[in-house]
């Protein structure tokens, strides 16, 4: 859903995540909430902000191109979302020398 963005059909994470299980979202939701202590929600932003900072790294794509690729819909909810996270604008990251991500199984 998120490494693979663009090759998924347009469908809301909760959707396509309890189609793929065959379970409803709602027990998902609340199994996923009760062993991880986050919602899906909030871990697909982690994950999704991961591969934000993966994908500025390469310096390969424009921010409106990473923004349409992960399913954001402007630039400037990313560009929101990012700071909420991390604390810092899109450009600040860019800016950074070092530019610390973590391993995805440790995005909790």
């Amino acid at each position: 859903m998120i490494h693979y963005a663009e090759n998924l059909p347009e469908v809301k994470n909760s959707i396509f995540i309890s189609e793929k299980l065959g379970v409803s979202y709602a027990y998902l939701s609340k199994l996923f909430t009760k062993n991880e202590e986050l919602t899906i929600e909030k871990f697909i932003i982690l994950q999704k902000i991961e591969r934000v900072k993966e994908l500025l790294s390469y310096e390969e794509l424009s921010l409106s191109e990473i923004s349409y690729n992960l399913g954001y819909s402007s630039v400037q909810h990313l560009s929101n979302q990012f700071r909420s996270v991390t604390g810092m604008s899109v450009t600040e990251f860019k800016k950074l020398d070092e530019k610390k991500r973590k391993p995805l199984n440790e995005v909790l």
